[in-house]
């Protein structure tokens, strides 16, 4: 099954996981400030829900955590041609102007923990592996066609990102600014990617 199933355990990331957890680094700041102190605060105003994998030998350490909540892409605000990009799985009587999706607004893995000896893949691939899992399931009480995120745009996330099948909302940087009301000058520290759950469906 993989490191995260077969050896960790899937939680929340509340108050019981920062007391009782050492605390998270998943080497990026602005991650690590929003898990120690903002994460608690956003599932009280439910603005989103953090959980995280314990490991379950020594289970003070938390390997990964992530945040989901509510989201949605409006294509009809999107240029055409990325609108053509992201509808073209949805057969055409079934086509709306907004589709449900979730948001991974934060997500990061333990430095210690990113590759585990003797795994075909990385631990975030395994976390995002589970994360489309999750929201097929016949459990999942709500319709999401979609993943989305905004990324920080850094390479190593933007890699990240791509290798586990998302793709860009937006064709290039300069077209994203325009979207987001952004000048052509101004710094874009995030980008939208998006992912269709119906390929993961059988």
């Amino acid at each position: 099954m993989g490191f995260l199933l077969d050896k960790c355990t899937f939680t929340p990331y509340n108050e019981s996981a920062i007391c009782d957890c050492d605390s998270f680094n998943c080497g990026h700041e602005d991650l690590n400030d929003f898990f120690k102190n903002d994460s608690i605060n956003w599932s009280r105003e439910l603005l989103g829900k953090s959980y995280c994998f314990t490991l379950d030998k020594n289970p003070s350490k938390i390997v990964c955590a992530f945040t989901v909540s509510n989201d949605s892409i409006k294509t009809k605000k999107l240029p055409g041609s990325r609108r053509k990009k992201v509808i073209k799985q949805v057969p055409s009587e079934k086509r709306m102007r907004s589709y449900p999706a979730v948001l991974i607004g934060r997500l990061g893995v333990n430095e210690e923990y990113r590759m585990i000896e003797g795994e075909d893949s990385s631990t975030g691939d395994q976390l995002m592996d589970f994360i489309k899992s999750w929201f097929i399931d016949d459990a999942n009480k709500t319709g999401c066609r979609f993943i989305v995120v905004d990324s920080y745009n850094e390479h190593k996330a933007l890699r990240y990102y791509r290798r586990n099948g998302f793709d860009p909302l937006f064709s290039s940087e300069n077209q994203e600014k325009e979207f987001t009301g952004l000048r052509e000058e101004d710094v874009l520290k995030t980008r939208m990617f998006f992912l269709d759950l119906i390929l993961f469906t059988d």
